[in-house]
Parts: C-alpha cells; sequence; structure tokens
C-alpha cells in the first residue's frame, strides 16, 4: 500500500532539511557531525539520516523513493509490532491483525513519513521496546532475553529523536501498566525498568556526548534554542489536544466512542486489557497537553494505544451488531462506515469534474480507481444492510488501500502551469549558485548541492571570490540591491517556482518561489 507511490507528493520542508543532511553525509562524509546546506544541524539524532543515506547509496543520491523508503518502512515495522503487542495483550490473532490494520490506516501515521519523516523511526523502535517490555513485565523473573531487547530498541529510540518518545509513548505505557496490571514484585520491577531505561539512554546518547565534546559552541547554542522553543514556540492552550481521535481520520467516529469507558467496560472480552489501552491513551494526551508547545503530529504516537482501544470496539460491533435495536448504537456505525461507502461511490464524479482538462496520461488510474472504488462503495452498503460488520471493516481498509495505489497518482494532474523546478539548473549551467536572505530546503534539496549563504546572520554581506556566478533571492531590500549593483553588473535570469498549485490557491507558498539573477564583477 505504502510503496507502489512514495515519490508522488511534493517533498515538505521537514522531509528537505533531512533529505539534504543524509545527501551531505554521503557526499562530505558529515556521519558523525552532521550537516544541512554545510552548515551544523545537531538538532535531530543521526539513525534514521543514516538509514536514509544507505538507501539513497542503493537507489540513487537524487530519488525521493530512496529517501523515503525507510520511513515507509518503519510504518510497517510498527504495524507489524502493534500487531505483536495487541496479540500479547489479547491472546486473539483476529483481534490483533484488525489492530494492526487500524494503525497502518490510521492518517497521522501514514502522513507522518511527509510531515516529519524522522518520527516514525523513533516511535517504531519504540514500539518494538514496548513489546519486549510487556513480555518482561508479564513474567516475575529477570529474563535477559527481553531486557537487553527493550534496552537496546529504546537506545535506538532515543538515538532516533532524543527523548521524545521517552516521553509520549514510554512514559504513559508504565503508568498505565502500573495501574491495571501492577508490577508484581513492585521493587524489582521498579529497579529493572530504571535499568533498562538507563541502559538504553546511554546506547543512545553517546552522539550527543560526540558532538558536545567535538563541537561544543555550536552544541550548546543549537541545545538551548531547541528547548527553548518548547515553552515558546507554538503555543497552545492545555485543551489543544482534545480532538485528538479525529488524527486516525477514517476511523474517527469508532475512536471516539471507544473512549466512552461506562458504555463499553460491560461490552468488551478483555476488561483489563481494555482499561490498558485506554488509560495509556489517554495519559499519552494529557502527558502531551502539559507541554506548551503543540502541534498536531506531535499526536502521531497517540494513535498506537488509541488503535488498540478502537479494536476493543470494532471486536463488540463484530460479535454483536446483528442484535444490536437501539438507534442510538447502530446509527453511528450506519453513519460512519456509510459515509465511507459514499466517498468510494462518487468517487469517479468527482474526480472526472476536477479533473476533466486534466486526464490526459492519467486515464489508466483514473479509470481503475473509480471501478475498484465504486465497488468497494457499494458492497459497503450491501454489507452494512446485512450487519456485516467484519466485511465492512475490511472493505474500509481496502478503500483505504486503493485511494493509496489508485488514486494518489492522479494529485500529478493538478500540476500549476507557473511550476518552474531547479532540478535542471545545476547540469545546465557551470556557475557557482548562492542564496540571498532565505531560500526555502525544498529549494536547495531540489537543486541537488549546497547553496551557500552570502548574507550572514550580523546582516553584512559577503561576496564570493568569483567573477560571476548564480544567486537566488526571495527579495532584497532597497539598501543592499543598491550596494550590489555598485560592485556587480546584475542581470534577472527568470524565476524558480516549486509551488504545484496557482498562486491564487490558499496552498500557493511564497517560500517556494526565487528570482535567480547572474552577477559579474564590474
Amino acid at each position: 500500500m505504502l510503496l507502489p507511490n512514495l515519490n508522488v507528493l511534493e517533498v515538505t520542508i521537514m522531509e528537505a532539511r533531512n533529505f539534504i543532511t543524509a545527501r551531505e553525509m554521503l557526499s562530505d562524509n558529515n556521519w558523525l557531525l552532521t550537516t544541512m546546506n554545510g552548515e551544523a544541524r545537531y538538532e535531530k539524532p543521526p539513525l534514521p539520516t543514516w538509514l536514509t543515506a544507505i538507501s539513497a547509496s542503493v537507489f540513487g543520491i537524487k530519488s525521493v523513493f530512496a529517501m523515503r523508503l525507510p520511513a515507509a518502512l518503519f510504518v510497517v515495522l510498527l504495524v507489524v509490532f502493534v500487531f505483536k503487542l495487541s496479540n500479547k495483550l489479547t491472546q486473539n490473532t483476529f483481534f490483533a491483525f484488525r489492530n494492526a490494520l487500524i494503525v497502518g490506516s490510521s492518517f497521522y501515521v501514514i502522513g507522518i513519513i511527509i510531515e516529519a519523516p524522522w518520527d516514525i523511526f523513533t516511535h517504531g523502535f519504540m514500539c518494538v521496546s514496548l513489546y519486549y517490555l510487556f513480555q518482561f513485565f508479564e513474567h516475575e523473573k529477570f529474563h535477559f532475553k527481553y531486557a537487553l531487547p527493550a534496552s537496546v530498541f529504546l537506545g535506538c529510540s532515543f538515538l532516533s529523536k532524543g527523548p521524545v518518545s521517552l516521553y509520549a509513548l514510554l512514559l504513559p505505557f508504565l503508568l498505565a501498566y502500573g495501574f491495571t496490571f501492577t508490577y508484581k514484585p513492585f521493587s524489582k520491577k521498579l529497579i529493572a525498568i530504571v535499568s533498562i531505561i538507563v541502559v538504553g539512554i546511554l546506547l543512545g546518547g553517546w552522539w550527543y556526548l560526540y558532538v558536545r565534546t567535538y563541537d561544543p559552541i555550536t552544541f550548546t547554542a543549537i541545545a538551548e534554542k531547541e528547548t527553548g522553543n518548547w515553552s515558546s514556540y507554538n503555543v497552545r492552550p492545555f485543551y489543544y489536544y482534545w480532538s485528538f481521535f479525529t488524527q486516525s481520520g477514517i476511523w474517527t467516529i469508532p475512536a471516539f466512542i471507544s473512549l466512552l469507558y461506562p458504555y463499553l467496560k460491560n461490552r468488551v472480552r478483555h476488561l483489563k486489557a481494555y482499561q490498558f489501552s485506554l488509560l495509556w491513551t489517554l495519559l499519552a494526551v494529557v502527558l502531551l497537553s502539559i507541554i506548551p508547545e503543540k502541534k498536531s503530529r506531535y499526536l502521531m504516537p497517540v494513535l498506537i494505544p488509541l488503535s488498540i482501544n478502537i479494536s476493543f470496539y470494532i471486536d463488540y460491533l463484530i460479535r454483536e451488531f446483528k442484535t444490536l435495536k437501539d438507534k442510538r448504537e447502530t446509527f453511528p456505525i450506519y453513519f460512519n462506515f456509510g459515509l465511507i461507502g459514499l466517498i468510494g461511490i462518487v468517487f469517479s464524479f468527482l474526480a472526472g469534474w476536477f479533473l476533466k482538462h486534466n486526464l490526459d496520461g492519467y486515464y489508466f488510474y483514473f479509470i481503475s480507481s473509480s471501478i475498484i472504488l465504486l465497488g468497494i462503495g457499494v458492497l459497503i452498503f450491501k454489507s452494512l444492510k446485512r450487519k456485516r460488520i467484519s466485511t465492512v471493516f475490511y472493505l474500509t481498509f481496502g478503500l483505504f488501500a486503493a485511494l493509496l495505489i489508485l488514486a494518489l497518482p492522479l494529485k500529478q494532474a493538478f500540476e500549476s502551469k507557473t511550476y518552474r523546478p531547479i532540478s535542471n539548473l545545476k547540469e545546465t549551467s557551470d556557475l557557482n549558485l548562492y542564496q540571498f536572505n532565505y531560500i526555502a530546503p525544498e529549494v536547495i534539496w531540489q537543486y541537488g548541492d549546497k547553496i551557500p549563504a552570502i548574507k550572514l546572520e550580523d546582516g553584512s554581506i559577503e561576496f564570493p571570490k568569483d567573477d560571476t556566478f548564480g544567486l537566488l533571492t526571495i527579495g532584497i531590500s532597497p539598501e543592499d540591491s543598491d550596494y550590489m549593483q555598485s560592485l556587480y553588473q546584475i542581470e534577472k535570469q527568470g524565476v524558480f517556482d516549486l509551488n504545484k498549485v496557482d498562486t491564487d490557491s490558499k496552498q500557493y507558498k511564497e517560500r517556494l518561489r526565487a528570482n535567480y539573477y547572474i552577477l559579474t564583477k564590474r
């Protein structure tokens, strides 16, 4: 489901930063003192970048598919270990399988691949660690075969994005397990838990010590800036995450109902396991809400325990829906899955209307996606009528998969006529290229090489030694323009615009548009 169209969507700003760092690992051998556009970039630990650089070395340093492949594979890893953890929790393979499909089709679990690709690594590694931790807790004696992998994968999580997953995933897991299953014997388990975490942090923290030793000034400055962001950047109110269940996308209504403990407590088959997943979910939301800085993508780890929670509700519906008479119980299901079926039925009409003048080259995707989505939509309604919720569930996942496999490429048909890529400039011009003020990371990534800045942070301008060079800029002040014209003859060559939407669209980003000049010394 994930691999066929990995290269379809445009590279986002977070991806561009990470991909540039991976590219410079290969081109400049900066594997430990990581860089972006030739400047130190220690905000993110290097493990995901290493994996991405290795993929790029195999499949091509310019390939978006190669750069995204490790993140996509980590979604697969996450799905597999959610299945394994859920199976251990309930001893029910079908329950665990449905759970895996839910987490694998949750909106932000998929979206995180491009929105903040390194997050999936830290949470993927942590999910593996939690699987072994859970087994460790289930035994009274100390089992090294569970403790060791728990520590190793915890360390890998730490080396992927610092303590993020320890706080957002591990801590609520430990608290929820303690409240529901309890730690027996408590004293020995507490010592073991602390040991596993400490060993994991030591395994994952060596890179921080290395950078702190070899580039202390830059490391300290970046660390202070990153720490300050948690309390002063994107500050949102405590209740900002209260709609967290909507991040599950097609499972939004089942997700909300699965949180209604008074309703479900007498309807689930594994009450303790349900209490555990519910507490894990709610504690994760509360802990994330305490942090002043808030972004929607920070909720992604909450979708892991929430998917288990949803599975309990789906399991109840599969068992009992045919006997339900109360419309308060049946209406949300008919509404949720009926809406999804309707999307499948009307897809061809909506896509045909919006793409009627842009279908050349995309007829295969349009026709195949229309037929399959129409068929799935009709089958969802038939299954709802017969109250076959198990069939409805799998058809819903099938519709989601069909959208990603067959419908997603149609997005390319919307490409704006103003799109002017910079990808060929390096091959067509032998001039060195520089930037003035700010140039978006997406532009630097697509260019294929570093674009050094000539205007420094203190406002001074440091011109290159080249008699003639290229210059990218979004805007130049009149004072800077007059100064440069006194030293150089300036010829505007054109505009590069990476936006694939028209200028009147709300999604148009000015930062993706840059003027290109050639400067020749007078």
